[in-house]
This record gives C-alpha cells, sequence and structure tokens, in this order.
C-alpha cells in the first residue's frame, strides 16, 4: 500500500510539470536542453521534499509569504518572457539561459516542499520516496517537452503563444 501511495503522489508531484512543460516544449529548444532541463526538474524533485522535511515547519514560520504566490509570479514571469519572445523574428532553436531553467525547476517543485513536510506519514523509505518523486518528474517534464515541441511543428508561433498565455493563467490561478 505505501508504495502505491508514493508512486500516486509522484505522479500527481508530475502532473503540474508535465502541464508546464508542454507549454515550455513550444520554444523549439534543443534536445540537449530538453535533456538538461528534465534533469534539473528532476533533480529538485529530488531534493524539494527532503528540504521541506527537514526545514519545512521552520522555513514556513520564517517566511511568511504563501509559496504559491512565488510559484504564480515566476509563472507570470516566464510566460511573459514566452510571449516576448515569440514575436521576434527568430526561426531558430531557442536556447534558455540556465537561470531560466532553474526558475522553471523551482516552479514546478514547490508541491515537492509542500509534499516533504508530512513525507514522515507517507512512507518510512524517505529515500525510494524521493528517488520516485524524482524519476517521475523527471520522466513526465521530458514528455511534456516533447509533445510541445511536436505541437510547435505542427502550429507555429501560435503554440507558443498559446503556451505562454497558459503560463501566465496557471501563474495568476497561483496567485489567487
Amino acid at each position: 500500500m505505501e508504495l502505491l501511495l508514493v508512486l500516486t503522489i509522484a505522479v500527481s508531484l508530475s502532473m503540474d510539470t508535465f502541464s508546464l512543460s508542454l507549454a515550455y516544449g513550444t520554444l523549439n529548444m534543443p534536445k540537449k536542453q530538453k535533456y538538461l532541463l528534465s534533469i534539473i526538474v528532476g533533480i529538485f524533485h529530488f531534493f524539494m521534499p527532503l528540504i521541506g522535511f527537514a526545514l519545512g515547519s521552520y522555513i514556513l514560520n520564517f517566511i511568511r509569504i504563501d509559496p504559491e504566490i512565488i510559484v504564480g509570479v515566476i509563472l507570470i514571469f516566464i510566460g511573459f518572457q514566452m510571449l516576448a519572445d515569440n514575436f521576434k523574428e527568430e526561426n531558430e532553436m531557442k536556447t534558455m539561459k540556465m537561470i531560466d531553467l532553474f526558475l522553471f525547476a523551482f516552479a514546478v517543485s514547490i508541491d515537492s516542499f509542500s509534499v516533504g513536510l508530512t513525507l514522515n506519514m507517507v512512507s518510512e523509505n524517505y529515500l525510494f520516496s524521493v528517488i520516485s518523486f524524482a524519476v517521475c518528474s523527471f520522466s513526465f517534464t521530458l514528455l511534456g517537452l516533447t509533445i510541445g515541441n511536436k505541437v510547435k511543428k505542427s502550429l507555429g508561433k501560435i503554440a507558443t503563444s498559446i503556451g505562454g498565455a497558459i503560463l501566465i493563467i496557471i501563474g495568476a490561478i497561483y496567485i489567487i
């Protein structure tokens, strides 16, 4: 039963990663960068629950900002950046800066931090749990980026605009 619970949580944590990766996939990123982003997201999904478990209650008392507001602001920023980049006359692959990759990974893994707060109630095997979260989020990110890229190829710039708009809307929902 514990195994099923951990895997269900891993898939649930990865669903927002997948949906946001669909939008990011429309940026026509190089294959190497897709893998790099997926690895970074996986690493974040490995460490964020551990940080949440170790420091969660202290950090939430120290920082009086709702984590969902932070996620919302980051997603809105990324969405507007995608929209702005879409109007440039470039047709080549978009290479993203490392800070963009880390911001994306942080935004999609903040919920893993929250899960970390109750990790001891979910499973006694923390290592298995966080490895499951990492592998699942890596896979869902790569899948989302790949599907998003295929949509971009068939729909062109409109797919990137839709992706950016979706990120802005999701960011606003997080804030509200």
